[in-house]
């Protein structure tokens, strides 16, 4: 068998309505950690996708007058996946959850749990949030029986239901958490998890009665698994999950499982780091490596919500400042983990000082002066011992920052380097040097270190801004593919052929015309 690809989720989006830029933000974080893993030389496989049963996706159908399997086609051809392709994720797979594959390897799933004992009839009274899709306990409720995420009453639902034996996992539970923290991070994720579970964690109704939008509980088709364990199992019926052996399910599922990283955001907790854990163990089956889940993108102090108008399309921004800075600002700006206020004049001042001034003028004015001074063509090698132990140190702090998901941290490096280059030139003055015919093999080298200083910061930067990068690169000459440049060989000094020609291409980040005003 080949070696195990590195698995990265990002959670299935329900298909209520279009994507904003919640949504966008988790994703694009998923695209980024997958390139830069493909770039250290990795196997990789990316899953994203949607989560289209339910009470809520059939609320919202039927207040569109159209059939709920209509309606979700629709949401994901004409917005979910368009948003994707726009923002240039590479994703592996895209799951549904109403595809034929997800279906019967759930109720495949499901039958095998009840087989071992871990399934029972019971019935459920209380709270139900259909925002959430998520039966509350009293305790987690604001004053009124209010949802503490929609801030709307809850319907009080009273069912006879299948239930799953959850409390019989807690103690396994707890102690998965405490021999291997790094399995639901960050910290204060990995803590409110752990003491969940050693409150009063109840048995949970894993299927509903009172509509029938979803998958039929195999022996028992008057009601629908519960979405929400329908939805967890999509991480695994994606590769295959419980497929025969040796076929291309099972391979697969041998190649990716477990996952290595679930991306959630720390409203799904519970439901990843709780119950998806839970399902496996009963399973026999191992678990995912690690949850990791991100704060929130607020906007008025509050969580960005459609049902809130508080959902901003990601083509509000990218229309202005587009896909590459969206994809960067978002993961410079925020630490991931933590909650975030979008704000569009902090955008508007990163991107001038940052991506125009300090990275795109960087690498339009050493274009500029290789045309000026060297007919166009990148001159004679050579090197400089600064810039090259400052690039090996860089490459060391960026790659352990990225794989650790400390985006912001990693992304710091790389522009702590770029103003490092930016320090050089000033301080060379090649400008001033060409005057003089007697210090042409001076200019050469001040033009030569700047350049390869440029191919590594193209890159390092090319998980995050893939299509930016991918235009330097083709200004600086380079035949070659920058996807297929490692990670571990970019401090690796004097990769860029002299000889080759640049071309002056389009700005890379273009002044911003429109005024400040949103």
């Amino acid at each position: 068998m080949s070696e195990k690809s590195f698995y990265l989720s990002t959670p299935i989006y329900y298909v209520n309505d279009a994507p904003h830029i919640g949504h966008a933000y988790t994703t694009v974080a998923g695209d980024v950690l997958t390139r830069w893993h493909r770039q250290r030389g990795e196997s990789v496989w990316f899953l994203t996708g949607t989560d289209e049963h339910g009470q809520k996706v059939l609320n919202t159908a039927e207040k569109n007058g159209v059939a709920p399997q209509d309606w979700c086609d629709k949401l994901v051809e004409d917005a979910w996946k368009p948003v994707w392709k726009a923002l240039n994720i590479a994703n592996d797979d895209f799951i549904r959850t109403t595809e034929p594959r997800h279906m019967e390897r759930v109720q495949r799933f499901l039958s095998g749990l009840k087989e071992q004992g871990h399934i029972y009839s019971g019935k459920y009274e209380g709270p139900y949030c259909i925002g959430c899709e998520e039966f509350k306990l009293p305790g987690d409720l604001l004053e009124g029986g209010l949802c503490p995420i929609h801030s709307k009453p809850c319907e009080t639902v009273s069912e006879e239901n299948w239930f799953f034996r959850l409390s019989a996992f807690v103690p396994a539970l707890i102690e998965h958490y405490k021999k291997n923290p790094t399995a639901c991070e960050p910290a204060s994720a990995r803590n409110e998890v752990v003491a969940f579970l050693e409150g009063e964690v109840q048995d949970l109704s894993i299927s509903r009665s009172t509509f029938d939008w979803g998958i039929p509980v195999p022996w028992d088709t008057k009601q629908v698994i519960y979405v929400w364990f329908d939805a967890l199992l999509n991480y695994a019926t994606a590769v295959g999950l419980g497929d025969e052996a040796g076929s291309v399910g099972a391979e697969m599922f041998a190649k990716t499982w477990p996952a290595d990283v679930h991306l959630v955001g720390k409203d799904i907790l519970r439901f990843h780091a709780v119950i998806w854990p839970a399902m496996l163990m009963a399973a026999g089956l191992p678990l995912p490596k690690k949850v990791f889940a991100h704060g929130w993108l607020l906007v008025g102090g509050e969580k960005m919500s459609k049902s809130k108008l508080t959902g901003i399309a990601p083509s509000d921004i990218t229309d202005h400042f587009g896909v590459d800075a969206f994809r960067y600002y978002f993961l410079r700006a925020i630490p991931f983990g933590s909650d975030g206020s979008f704000s569009w004049e902090d955008m508007s001042a990163r991107y001038t000082s940052e991506l125009a001034n300090d990275f795109g003028n960087l690498a339009s004015r050493l274009i500029a002066m290789i045309e000026k001074y060297c007919d166009g063509v990148i001159p004679a090698l050579a090197k400089d011992a600064a810039l090259e132990s400052a690039l090996a140190e860089t490459v060391a702090k960026a790659d352990a920052s990225m794989v650790a998901l400390d985006f912001q941290g990693g992304i710091n490096a790389i522009m702590e380097f770029c103003k490092r280059v930016n320090g050089y030139v000033t301080e060379r003055e090649p400008w001033i040097v060409a005057k003089d015919e007697s210090r042409k093999a001076e200019l050469n080298e001040i033009l030569y270190n700047t350049a390869d200083s440029i191919r590594a910061l193209a890159v390092l930067l090319h998980p995050v801004m893939p299509a930016t990068c991918e235009t330097l690169w083709a200004a600086l000459g380079m035949q070659s593919s920058i996807a297929e440049q490692k990670i571990s060989d970019v401090a690796t000094w004097a990769q860029i052929p002299t000889g080759s020609r640049v071309t002056k291409g389009a700005v890379l980040f273009p002044r911003l015309e429109d005024p400040v005003a949103k």
